[in-house]
């Protein structure tokens, strides 16, 4: 008696019944693949390091000339009616 006629066994890849796991073993039209290559494509770890790392430089980038902007701002001295002094930011008539 054999491992399959058994019960014990498992199947093999190459015996009827196997499917491949995801979307790859599937039938879909080429239209669908054209759309959405990204299920089918295997994953390339150097491009999606250096989008990682393109994208961390770009929020950074961005986060610098926000801070930048921040403390660009102009201050000029104003002195209130009570004689105190302080730090103002420069306003524009826009704000």
């Amino acid at each position: 008696m054999s491992d399959k006629e058994a019960g014990m066994g498992k199947e093999s890849p190459g015996e009827k019944g196997y499917r491949t796991p995801g979307l790859r073993g599937t039938q879909t039209t080429t239209m669908f693949r054209v759309f959405n290559p990204e299920l089918f494509i295997k994953p390339n770890k150097p491009v999606m390091a250096f989008g990682l790392v393109s994208i961390t430089l770009c929020v950074g980038y961005l986060g610098y000339m926000h801070a930048m902007k921040e403390n660009d701002q102009q201050l000029y001295e104003v002195i209130d009616s009570e004689g105190e002094k302080y730090m103002r930011r420069k306003t524009s008539k826009w704000d």
